[in-house]
Order: structure tokens, then sequence, then C-alpha cells
């Protein structure tokens, strides 16, 4: 099986229609583990000739994330990575270049969470650790 026939059967299999647009981003996302801001895809996408829109970007990133195939790492209240590696896992950011790196979760251990709201139960817990160059 080709790359892009696994990338339209991973949309598919996630409920996604696998129009020619989601499959030229899905192939960007989905060749490899990555994280990739909507802005460097996009990027990426203009340098390869692609015409697809800011907004079908954006909009895409959006799906993928909703359909369980991305997911989204809040770095700053105004960026947000997208990761292809969806299984719990933490990361380290490089403050300066805004690299995240996966952390493997038996690598963190959390020996206890505060007291949850009433009536709440934690669905999930991640780490980001910020780290600076010397």
């Amino acid at each position: 099986m080709t790359l892009k026939a696994d990338v339209a059967a991973t949309l598919s299999a996630h409920g996604v229609k696998p129009t020619p647009q989601r499959v030229e981003l899905g192939l960007l996302l989905l060749a490899g583990p990555c994280h990739v801001s909507a802005d460097q895809l996009l990027q990426s996408l203009r340098q390869s000739g692609s015409r697809i829109s800011k907004a079908t970007v954006y909009n895409t990133l959006n799906l993928l994330s909703r359909a369980g195939i991305l997911r989204e790492v809040a770095v700053h209240p105004s960026r947000i990575v997208y990761d292809s590696t969806t299984t719990a896992h933490h990361h380290f950011l490089d403050e300066e270049t805004g690299e995240l790196q996966d952390i493997d979760p038996a690598d963190v251990e959390l020996l206890r969470l505060p007291p949850l709201p009433e009536g709440t139960q934690a669905s999930s817990v991640e780490v980001l650790i910020r780290v600076r160059r010397l």
C-alpha cells in the first residue's frame, strides 16, 4: 500500500472523507511523527507549489484533531502545535526555537493530583516542560 493510500485509509477509518486536500495535508502530517504549527504546514505546502488555502489548512487541522488523528498541544495561548502521535505522552518545549520533543510517559512520575472540582474526573494529564539553552 502506498503512503497516499495509507493516509486515505486512516482518514476514512476515523470518519473523515479523504478529499484531495485532506490527503495532501495527511501526506505531510502522517508520514512519520511530527510537531507542526498551521503556519509551518502552510509554508511547507507553499514551498512545494501547493495552492491549498490557509482556511482549508486550519479547517483540516481542526477536523483531524477532533477526529483523533492529531493532538493539539497548546504551547502558548496564541500558538497551537499539531502532534501526529496521538497516544498519551509529554513534551519538552524549547522556548527559543519553539520545537517540541516527545517525552515517554514512563519517564514522568506524578505522585498526586490536586483535588478535582466536584462532579468531575480527570480525562488526561499532559506535562509540558519548557527548556532554554544555558
